[in-house]
């Protein structure tokens, strides 16, 4: 696709979020699209993480962000993305298989960097057991966006997810990445530790990405970008404080996520890259609710953050 943001080469980033971050995602998609006048599709490399995967592999596969809006509202003219909504993960886990997911990674983290809160995240991943969800409604829309493809058409789309043993970031897509048909890659970035089974790629287990970095804007550096869109809904700017119980764990994640978002949007700055973050508000906050699986939640979100991220984009600027 061409790019029509002049001699600049603009990158977008899309971070981990669920059902309800999800719905969140494609409201500061509509957001950018608006007020910069900006086709998403045109980015010349996209970046995204879970949910940021599940969004990627749309845009990446030429849906547009109309689609995406009438999509979120129940409106969509097309019958893939329909059924992909009818297909949404439920409010809560299955019952999870009998064994932890990687107890020998999370031993080596905690040791290795025992005062890092976001090591303790990732370590946590590998305590869960191995999760018994069902992610083939994330398969069937990567085949039935893509009959007879094993990518997107969209020439530089990376879905991250998290080598298992190693913990290491894998952007699957991108030059230096295994490689993987786009159903197994997609399938990887969401494997939720707890929620979804480890998906194997060329030997290897995967799990959601986000376990490591909740949008992992840093592997971008060596694309050469300009300026690159940050959009991540498990992220916010600043320390959230929890308001009741039924979010102390909620924002123990959200704070970590957002202090290893802060540190790679530093690199990216450090190398003269400008950045647009949009990040879930207070105010967003209260809409979403402590549960990033509630799809109770994801049309009222959906509705709310339309306002809020659009404020966002029209306050804000590259930097």
């Amino acid at each position: 696709m061409r790019n029509r943001n002049g001699s600049q080469r603009r990158g977008l980033a899309i971070g981990c979020g669920g059902t309800v971050g999800m719905a969140w995602i494609v409201a500061a998609l509509a957001s950018v699209h608006d007020v910069l006048g900006w086709d998403p599709r045109e980015a010349d490399v996209m970046i995204g993480t879970s949910a940021g995967a599940e969004a990627l592999t749309m845009l990446g596969s030429g849906i547009g962000v109309d689609e995406l809006v009438d999509m979120q509202r129940g409106k969509s003219a097309n019958p893939i993305l329909t059924a992909h909504m009818r297909s949404e993960p439920g409010r809560f886990p299955p019952l999870p298989r009998p064994r932890l997911g990687a107890p020998a990674r999370a031993a080596r983290e905690l040791l290795s960097r025992p005062g890092n809160g976001h090591a303790l995240l990732t370590a946590g991943s590998g305590l869960l057991p191995q999760g018994g969800g069902d992610p083939t409604w994330l398969q069937r829309l990567a085949e039935r966006l893509n009959p007879g493809r094993d990518w997107v058409p969209h020439p530089a789309t990376w879905l991250v997810a998290m080598d298992n043993a190693t913990g290491e970031r894998v952007p699957f897509g991108a030059p230096s990445a295994p490689d993987a048909n786009l159903g197994a890659a997609l399938r990887a970035s969401w494997a939720v530790p707890g929620w979804f089974p480890a998906v194997s790629i060329a030997g290897r287990e995967y799990i959601d990405g986000g376990a490591a970095s909740t949008a992992s804007v840093d592997l971008l550096i060596p694309a050469d970008l300009d300026e690159v869109v940050v959009l991540a809904p498990m992220a916010s700017t600043g320390r959230v404080p929890a308001t009741g119980a039924g979010h102390f764990l909620e924002r123990q994640l959200r704070n970590r996520m957002s202090e290893k978002l802060d540190r790679e949007i530093a690199l990216l700055r450090s190398r003269g890259v400008k950045v647009l973050r949009l990040d879930a508000t207070v105010e967003d906050l209260a809409v979403m609710g402590p549960n990033f699986m509630d799809g109770r939640r994801r049309l009222d979100t959906f509705e709310h953050s339309l306002a809020s991220t659009r404020r966002r984009v029209e306050q804000g600027e590259f930097a």
